[in-house]
């Protein structure tokens, strides 16, 4: 069981540590210049190309993310024990918050949007912005960074208490030594 624990105590963080520096990169930087980049180059389908990407890269972020969290909600059973049964809580709720999130983003919502996209005559680009289709996929847009960010949320208060726990279960240091 030590192995285990000693397997188990920094892979937890780090994997969660990676999906969310790739999932706040990801929102933050790689989606927002990419469609900026794109309309910028005054392509007549800019937003149709950045859309295909980001779908294509947010579906490596989002089944990452419910993969990893189911992976830390199960290992969690196995990982140190903490100082209070409310820290272990939180955590296993965070991170099934984040694994449902995830799961919910991918499997439905982007599911969603991909068959709005695919029902249009023309590029979502060219659909009139009161047309009832892009008013949908509008919608489900805004679904879908709402979704995202409770994800990272849960990730983060996951992450802050994982790694309180691991201070905590690290030895004081010996002065002078």
């Amino acid at each position: 069981m030590k192995i285990l624990d000693a397997i188990l105590k920094p892979l937890r963080p780090l994997l969660l540590g990676l999906w969310l520096g790739a999932a706040i990169f990801f929102g933050a930087a790689v989606a927002p210049n990419l469609f900026g980049v794109l309309r910028a180059a005054n392509l007549a389908n800019a937003n149709e190309l950045a859309g295909t990407i980001v779908t294509r890269l947010l579906a490596i972020i989002n089944r990452g993310g419910f993969e990893i969290g189911l992976f830390l909600l199960v290992t969690a059973y196995f990982a140190s024990k903490y100082e209070s049964r409310l820290a272990r809580f939180a955590e296993m709720s965070s991170l099934a918050i984040l694994a449902i999130m995830t799961g919910v983003s991918h499997w439905l919502i982007s599911a969603r949007m991909l068959a709005i996209r695919a029902s249009l005559s023309a590029p979502i680009d060219q659909i009139a912005s009161s047309d009832p289709r892009r008013i949908e996929f509008d919608s489900w847009h805004r679904y879908s960074t709402t979704v995202m960010g409770v994800a990272v949320i849960a990730g983060l208060i996951a992450f802050l208490i994982m790694a309180g726990a691991r201070h905590k279960s690290e030895p004081p240091a010996i002065a002078g030594g």
